[in-house]
């Protein structure tokens, strides 16, 4: 299993933030990470600037979009940025894109929210041709009747995962993708609903085995202080009350919330979590820091343990 960290989703001044996030990229490189994942956060930094900007000041980590979502922009406006990150990355980008959820698409875009596998169906069909080296996109499907000429080819090819936590979406991730890219996914939902079912449709589609990269939180903390890790996840990255797809995902595990997925303790203990998911069929981790304590110095000091922690850990999964 391959192991990684997210950078990009704490909040922060966007003048600072970018310096910090190449930062955040170089650490991981030197530190002997696989990846780098960049959430999209709807009212944040660009995913996709960001992988170009850490391209620059790294040059052996894979750097990801965790997740891109299709709605936003149209598929060869995303391709045509998606290819010029992958060449300012030396062809280092892994392309991670999703239908997203409905109070970001319905309510923040003002976009229709019908449908979306659907459309990410659709969608994928006119990105992935866009991103193949063609000289002209020219596709027709139920939502897009694309004639587009484009001279910009991947310098490497481009890997395109999509976020799939249903059926629907993981058939679609196993036929059209390289994988997957979960969040509020435990060991029992990977390893029974969405290996198998991903697993199945990539083997009929007669593609290679498919990734699943799974994000979690974790935090180095002493044993006695692991609730008050859980509370803090739930209360910082607790999505899934609004977001129906989560709850459906939860379903199918133990986990009731993001602060049960967090892998909290000890490094012995977070390595034995990190151990479950790759069981389970995790072939990615994508490690979400998560600090605890008063104030930014204890803050700072509990995230820069839990990262060397986690440097240390990931080591024995190569």
């Amino acid at each position: 299993m391959r192991v990684g960290v997210m950078s990009g989703p704490e909040r922060g001044d966007a003048a600072y933030k970018a310096a910090r996030m190449v930062d955040d990229a170089r650490w991981a490189e030197e530190a002997g990470f696989d990846t780098v994942w960049v959430p999209q956060v709807p009212t944040d930094f660009d995913a996709l600037t960001a992988v170009s900007l850490m391209g620059q000041a790294t040059s052996r980590i894979e750097l990801g979009t965790a997740v891109v979502p299709v709605h936003a922009q149209h598929p060869v406006a995303l391709a045509r940025q998606a290819l010029s990150a992958h060449a300012a990355a030396d062809g280092r980008l892994a392309l991670g894109v999703g239908a997203s959820h409905h109070w970001i698409v319905r309510d923040m875009l003002g976009v229709p929210y019908e449908k979306p596998a659907a459309y990410t169906r659709a969608y994928l069909e006119v990105l992935n041709e866009a991103v193949s080296g063609v000289s002209s996109v020219d596709v027709e499907n139920e939502h897009f009747r694309v004639h587009n000429p484009l001279t910009i080819a991947p310098v490497t090819e481009l890997p395109v995962l999509i976020a799939a936590l249903g059926p629907v979406m993981l058939r679609i991730a196993g036929e059209h993708t390289g994988g997957t890219i979960l969040w509020m996914a435990d060991e029992r939902a990977v390893g029974e609903h969405v290996v198998p079912t991903l697993t199945k449709a990539a083997e009929s589609a007669g593609r290679p085995a498919p990734r699943v990269v799974a994000g979690i939180p974790v935090c180095l903390c002493a044993p006695h202080e692991v609730d008050a890790a859980r509370e803090r996840a739930n209360r910082i990255l607790g999505e899934a009350d609004i977001s129906p797809n989560y709850r459906r995902l939860l379903d199918h595990g133990d986990a009731r919330d993001v602060g049960d997925l967090c892998a909290a303790g000890d490094e012995a203990a977070i390595e034995a979590r990190f151990r479950r998911f790759a069981d389970a069929g995790v072939t990615d981790l994508s490690v979400r820091l998560l600090p605890i304590g008063n104030g930014r110095d204890e803050l700072v000091a509990s995230k820069l343990r839990t990262r060397d922690a986690v440097a240390a850990i990931a080591a024995a999964f190569r």
